[in-house]
This record gives structure tokens, C-alpha cells and sequence, in this order.
């Protein structure tokens, strides 16, 4: 078992403050720091370059579905703004204004922009005709101003950067279908290239963007059992085409109103990845957006030879493919690891004098720590299949979640299986098929839980049969799993599914135990707090003796 010995003691821990935990990443690892204006930051080099990665590679996604950038203007005319009546009184609070233009007070108040809906409104109204024109698909990278009463860096500031899409379509049927294309899209590189699950679904009525008639989210759980809003996409209906003049001829030479959508994510982004991956060390980058995947450390730098063989290593490694970097500083080969660390950087190599005259360097893994040795002539083959293996340890959910992360279809509502995708014994080989064949997809355990639970890797499957009906009725039990499954496979890195399965048979049977417990007079509340008496409690014999499960 890897080393679990704590490097980074400026970190607080986040079981002890989450909050104070998330601002020391951010300061320590050097992602962000304090602007004069409250609430606005600095986004650092580090910060900037992985915000690169993401944007690089979220651009291109969007190109390959037929979208062009463009750039508008930062400043919105009032009485532009003033013409969606939904839209302005939902970000009225929010707008910072330009009153001066030098020393002559403007004739009209001039918004920073909150967002650009209005702006692109005026110009599809000038550009788009005819049903030639359509569909327009344009998006843009900027920074956009909201004047934000409580701010926290990469999570909601004052000023921060995104990028926003902005459709016209010809008809209701097509905008829908781009509203959710592109939800599919943000929830693809999501769980592809920073290994963070989400779930989708619609917003309320309550929480719908400004002037929207519909916005779907994909939301991802954090650290301390909070689902954070990642990435919306807006289906506005013709609103806006009404309120700004947005109409083209159609093949019949009938005018009509265009049907608009509308979707971002932000620098939020960098927030979630510290939020899921980070641990009381640091950072914890996933290696597909990792703006350096490995970093080289020589060992004992002084002695003859040492710093030569690690920059020949480092440059064979960048010959391959790999962001890397050197560290041929005096700092001492502690302060190197506690500081690379720090930052997250998925793979540490480590070479020395020994090292050398064995042919051979230890790679070290940022997640776990484990530690593997490597031949020099192994190095390119080794590294890659490393920094896949990094990116997904366990995905954890009901069927409808695990059904929408891997089909992009599923009944999921909210974090309640849809009764059509219901585990049972008559589907129950089915459904372990399903999961092998996701594992296998994924490179990543597949959680299941239900009334049978099922966690398989792509050649086993545990179902476990552990727990009680009541337990889905318990708000906060699946942020337990999550938290028990982490710990159990942190604890046991080279075997995550039986790591797994472990928690997955502790959860219900401390949810039996707590129900054991239950009177007359004992409801939801008492239910939740016995369950976590019983897992303060559980010793690993009952663990072994009362756990139910047959091996697929």
C-alpha cells in the first residue's frame, strides 16, 4: 500500500474547514490571486494554462459541430437591454454601468456585459433574411462583469471568463435539439477529459436563466456532498425574437420569428476539478487536461552525471507526447515533491545515482502515491498507460445516472432511478452487462446501487444484496457511498473493486442495522443519524460475516 504520509502541512484539511481547504489550494498551488477590485482575481500562469487546455479543447468540440467564433462588444446600450423585459429584471441587480466617457457624461447608460444575449439578438435581426441564413451557430470567449454581493476565486467573482454559444434556428424542433446537443457535449468533456460524473437534467421554473423558457444543467458532486452547477444550456423559444425583430422569409415566402438557445460553462471549471480530484495535498489534475502530466526530479543532483540522465529522460518523455517538465533547481528532492504535489501534476519521475546504474527511474503517481519502476527503453510505453489509468478510478450512481453517463439516455430525475430502469432479478445479467461493458469503456469500476446493488470492473461484477427499502428514502445516503467508497478505495488503491464492493456491503449493512433500531416513533431523521452511528461502529468482521453478494 502507497505511503499515505502527509507532505503539505500549509493545506488545511478539508473534513476540518472545506471552505479554508478550497482557498489554500488556490493560493498555495499558485492558481489565483487577490485583484485590488473586491471580487475580481488574477487568474496565475498555472490557472491560465490549464483554462487553455480547457479551452482548446471545448473549441474544438464546437467546431466539429459546424460553430464559429465571433467577438461582441463588452458594452450593451441600456435601452438594448431594456428590450427583453424578463431578461433585464433578472440581471438588473447584477449590471455594472458606465455613466462617463472620459470627463462628458454619456447620453445613455452603458452596461458592462453580463452576458451577451441582447447583443447577438441586434445583429441576427441585421444579418439573418431568408431561411437560407439559418441556422447561425456562434460562440465567443470573453470575460463578462456581475456584480456579485459574495464572491469566491474560480466559483463566482465579480469578473470572471467563459465562453457563450448563441443559435438562431429556423424552427422550435431544431433549437431544442441544439439546446440539448450541446448539454451532451459539455457532459462529454466533463466525464471524458477532467473525469468528473454529471448528472443532467432541467432546471426548475425558479431557477431558469433570465428570459429562457427552458435551461438544462449538468451538475457534479463535490468533496463535501454538494452538487455544483457546471456547464447550462438555454432553450429560449422565440422570446427574444419577438422582443428585438428577429425574423426571416421561409420557403414560402411567409416571415417568421427565429428560435434562439444559448449555453456556457466558465473558469467554474477550475473550481469543480479541485473540488472532485483535490485532497489535503493539493491539487489533483486529471491528466488529459493537465497542463504538465509529469514532472522530472533528480535525486541527488550533486553527483556526477544525475542532472545529465534526467534531462535526457525529460526530453525523450516530450519527444513522446508528454507535458513535461524539469526541475533542476538547488531546492532539496523533499521540497520537490511536497511542491509538485501541491500542483497536482499526475506523474513524478524519480532518478539517481542508483537508479542509473540499474538502467531504470521510479515513476510516482499523484492519486495514490504508488510507486512503479521502470527500464529507461519502457519509459514511453509505461507513461501513457499511466496517465489513462489515473483518469477514472470509480464512477458511482443509480442506474438512470450510470444509464445518462454512458448512453446519454436514461430517466433519471434528480438523484431518484426512473421505475423503467429498476434493477431486478429478471434484468439482473442484462444489467451486469451493461456495467462490464462500461467499465470497459471507461477503464473504470461501475457502481450501481439500488435494491440490488452491482459494482463491476470489465470482467467481474459484484451484486450485492445488503440494505433495506427505506434507505432510498434517506436524503444524503448516496453522498455517504460516495464519501465511504473514497476513503475504502484510497485505502486499498490496488484493488478498486473489491475496495468498492467492500463499502458498497458496509452502507447496507449499517442501513439494516440502523432499521433494527427504528421504533414507532423514530422517522427520517432518526433513520439517517443510526446509519451513521452504525457506520462509526462497523468492525471489519461484521463487515465479512453479514455481507450478502454473489460474484457475476
Amino acid at each position: 500500500m502507497a505511503e499515505k504520509k502527509k507532505l503539505v502541512s500549509e493545506i488545511t484539511s478539508m473534513d476540518v474547514d472545506f471552505a479554508q481547504w478550497y482557498t489554500d489550494i488556490v493560493k498555495k498551488a499558485e492558481m489565483a490571486d487577490y485583484s485590488s477590485v473586491k471580487g475580481c482575481i488574477i487568474m496565475r500562469p498555472y490557472a491560465q494554462a490549464l483554462w487553455e487546455n480547457i479551452q482548446h479543447t471545448l473549441d474544438g468540440m464546437f467546431k466539429e459541430t459546424g460553430h464559429e467564433n465571433v467577438a461582441m462588444p463588452i458594452f450593451i446600450p441600456e435601452s438594448l437591454l431594456q428590450k427583453e423585459a424578463d431578461h433585464v429584471e433578472g440581471f438588473a441587480p447584477e449590471c455594472a454601468w458606465v455613466t462617463h466617457g472620459g470627463n462628458d457624461k454619456l447620453e445613455e447608460r452603458l452596461c458592462v456585459r453580463p452576458t451577451s444575449e441582447t447583443l447577438f439578438c441586434e445583429h441576427y435581426a441585421k444579418i439573418v433574411r431568408s431561411w437560407r441564413d439559418l441556422p447561425k451557430l456562434y460562440n465567443q470567449w470573453c470575460s463578462v462583469v456581475r456584480w456579485e454581493k459574495t464572491t469566491r476565486p474560480f466559483l463566482r467573482s465579480r469578473e470572471f471568463w467563459w465562453q457563450e454559444g448563441h443559435t438562431v434556428h429556423a424552427t422550435a424542433e431544431e433549437a431544442m435539439e441544439e439546446t440539448l446537443r450541446m448539454l451532451n457535449i459539455y457532459a462529454k468533456f466533463f466525464e471524458e477529459w477532467l473525469a468528473i460524473p454529471v448528472v443532467k437534467g432541467e432546471k426548475t421554473e425558479k431557477e431558469r436563466f433570465a428570459g429562457a423558457e427552458n435551461t438544462y444543467t449538468i451538475e457534479a458532486m463535490m468533496h463535501d456532498c454538494k452538487a455544483l452547477q457546471s456547464g447550462t444550456s438555454h432553450y429560449f423559444g422565440d422570446g427574444f425574437a419577438r422582443a428585438f425583430g428577429m425574423q426571416y422569409t421561409d420557403k414560402n415566402n411567409t416571415l417568421q420569428y427565429m428560435y434562439q438557445t444559448s449555453w456556457g460553462v466558465s473558469t467554474r471549471i477550475i473550481g469543480a476539478i479541485i473540488m472532485t480530484h483535490g485532497d489535503n495535498e493539493g491539487l489533483v489534475l486529471p491528466p488529459r487536461i493537465a497542463p504538465t502530466q509529469l514532472v522530472v526530479i533528480p535525486v541527488a543532483a550533486h553527483k556526477e552525471g544525475v542532472k545529465e540522465k534526467a534531462t535526457e529522460l525529460y526530453e525523450q518523455v516530450k519527444a513522446a507526447g508528454i507535458r513535461a517538465k524539469i526541475d533542476l533547481s538547488d531546492n532539496t528532492p523533499g521540497w520537490k515533491f511536497a511542491e509538485y504535489e501541491m500542483k497536482g501534476i499526475p506523474l513524478r519521475l524519480e532518478v539517481g545515482p542508483r537508479d542509473i546504474a540499474e538502467g531504470q527511474c521510479v515513476l510516482v503517481r499523484r492519486d495514490t502515491r504508488e510507486k512503479t519502476v521502470v527500464k529507461f527503453e519502457d519509459l514511453e510505453k509505461t507513461i501513457p498507460a499511466l496517465l489513462e489509468d489515473i483518469h477514472f478510478t470509480v464512477l458511482r450512481g443509480n442506474i438512470s445516472e450510470i444509464k445518462t453517463l454512458a448512453l446519454g439516455t436514461g430517466g433519471a430525475k434528480g438523484v431518484d432511478a426512473d421505475i423503467a430502469d429498476k434493477v431486478t432479478k429478471e434484468n439482473l445479467p442484462q444489467t451486469v452487462a451493461f456495467a462490464k461493458k462500461f467499465a470497459r469503456e471507461t477503464g473504470a469500476v461501475i457502481a450501481i446501487t439500488g435494491a440490488i446493488d452491482i459494482v463491476a470492473d470489465s470482467e467481474r461484477a459484484f451484486c450485492i444484496y445488503n440494505g433495506h427499502p427505506m434507505m432510498s428514502s434517506i436524503t444524503g445516503t448516496g453522498c455517504q457511498l460516495s464519501a465511504m467508497t473514497a476513503a475504502y478505495v484510497t485505502a486499498n488503491p490496488e484493488a478498486p473493486l473489491e475496495a468498492t464492493a467492500a463499502a458498497v456491503c458496509a452502507m447496507g449493512i449499517c442501513g439494516e442495522k440502523a432499521h433494527a433500531r427504528l421504533t414507532e416513533q423514530d422517522g427520517n431523521s432518526s433513520y439517517r443519524n443510526y446509519i451513521i452511528d452504525a457506520i462509526c461502529k462497523l468492525t471489519g468482521e461484521e463487515l465479512e460475516s453479514c455481507a450478502k453478494y454473489e460474484i457475476l
